[in-house]
């Protein structure tokens, strides 16, 4: 695809000044005479990958941890290539990332965003990481996202779907791959009042963080201008384990629908609470009881086991992608041939976000010819891709924020296999998903200059 459109947005070439009177960062200062934070100056560049090992998020986590591994494997030439073999851009060799052999940190987030900074500046300051990935928690990418900005580091996101990642707290040296929550009501709510009904009233329950607060907002105006109405919202700690409490009001609310902006662990137990409670064989208003989770991923599938059952939701990626809908969504057998080989079992959308970020970083750079952050930015703004299991893809150069299909699923009646549990129900095409980079759900920030730190 066409590279000719990257654009430029107040770049700060080598050893430019960030801003009159502005000093760097005081954890950084100590290298100020290397052209940019962390420049690689022997046989071998390291990448430091931050993710949930531990807290409520941690499955994906240990399987973003799996896919980065894999990237990295493939990056040095090692295994089948994966999707190195199917990526449009033909820049990569197999031979590390301009010839430096590839290594990686790793760090433990908690899911908690002190901890998730203190790990990336570990990795940056101790490790010399020339780029953070990882995430699974929108808080935790956003915090660590600034602290990039600070470093003069680039930041390939992980998992992180709140609006605020690519929308207010946007920065330059900071990147997504996968969706947001604005993408998954647009896909969502025209599925959602075509098997529902337009006449239908919502309770909301929703992390207490900031990708609950965005995919509440997203679910709640998308339904609504489809005639929905939203009965309660109701916040819950991302600590909680036990939904019990916040499950029982639900029955006599005067709602028919239950919308779960819950994820990873916290959604597994909330579902399964409103499944004790008997929601799902409940009527309420003359119809049947309904419950949405807007996203979810095999990995919540599986620990949710049959309550998953019929229920809709949204994925950036799936597993089964290419072989359902054929060559537009190519990439995906290869990475998931790949993945199954070392790991076992299929690849979550986690995975593959972070084993795409991996890879786009690494071509990134090579087209530049540099390692320079402001060399990587100009290198991925514009930036139109194929062959990665989303078909073809925008690095849009406004915000940083991928735009490509968005998938809806439910969850399969009668599995065929543990690994098996979520059904494609619609493909969005990725003019339904797109947004005007001053939508309201993205009001605020400032994308700024690209940082190279030192």
């Amino acid at each position: 695809m066409s590279t000719s459109n990257f654009t430029r947005r107040g770049v700060l070439k080598s050893g430019a000044v960030a801003g009159a009177g502005l000093a760097l960062p005081t954890i950084f200062t100590a290298r100020s005479a290397a052209a940019f934070t962390n420049d690689p100056m022997g046989s071998s560049v390291t990448l430091g990958f931050n993710v949930p090992q531990t807290g409520a998020y941690a499955d994906e986590g240990m399987d973003e941890l799996r896919a980065f591994e894999l990237a990295v494997e493939h990056l040095n030439g090692g295994g089948d290539g994966g999707m190195l073999n199917t990526f449009s851009s033909k820049a990569l060799g197999g031979n590390g990332i301009l010839g430096k052999e590839v290594k990686y940190v790793t760090g433990d987030t908690q899911t908690k965003s002190d901890a998730a900074r203190a790990a990336a500046q570990s990795m940056i300051q101790k490790d010399g990481a020339v780029m953070i990935s990882g995430g699974s928690s929108s808080g935790v990418a956003v915090a660590v996202q600034a602290l990039c900005q600070e470093a003069g580091i680039i930041f390939m996101a992980g998992l992180t779907h709140a609006n605020d990642t690519t929308g207010k707290d946007k920065k330059a040296n900071g990147f997504r791959h996968f969706f947001n929550s604005y993408m998954s009501g647009a896909a969502l709510a025209p599925i959602l009042t075509s098997q529902y009904g337009t006449d239908r009233k919502a309770y909301h329950l929703t992390a207490d963080y900031n990708w609950g607060y965005t995919t509440e907002q997203a679910i709640r105006e998308s339904t609504e201008a489809l005639g929905w109405e939203t009965i309660n919202t109701v916040l819950t700690p991302l600590t909680q384990t036990d939904f019990s409490s916040y499950i029982a009001p639900v029955l006599n609310s005067g709602a028919d629908i239950l919308v779960l902006n819950h994820y990873g662990g916290n959604m597994v137990n909330s579902l399964t609470n409103a499944v004790q409670f008997g929601l799902r064989a409940a009527e309420a208003n003359g119809k049947k009881f309904e419950i949405v989770v807007p996203l979810y991923s095999e990995l919540m599938a599986r620990g949710a086991g049959k309550n998953i059952s019929g229920i809709l939701g949204s994925q950036n990626w799936d597993w089964k992608l290419e072989n359902q809908l054929g060559a537009r969504y190519s990439g995906t057998n290869a990475f998931v041939q790949s993945f199954g080989t070392k790991f076992g079992f299929p690849p979550s959308q986690a995975a593959h976000t972070c084993y795409v970020q991996t890879l786009l970083y690494a071509d990134a750079v090579t087209r530049a010819g540099s390692f320079n952050p402001c060399a990587v930015v100009e290198a991925l703004e514009g930036f139109e891709f194929d062959g990665l299991g989303n078909g073809p893809t925008l690095y849009r150069a406004e915000d940083h924020q991928c735009f490509k299909d968005v998938l809806v699923v439910r969850g399969k009646e009668n599995p065929e296999n543990e690994f098996d549990l979520v059904e494609i129900v619609e493909v969005t095409p990725v003019a339904q998903v797109t947004y005007a980079p001053d939508h309201p759900q993205f009001a605020g920030g400032n994308l700024g200059a690209c940082n190279p730190g030192a």
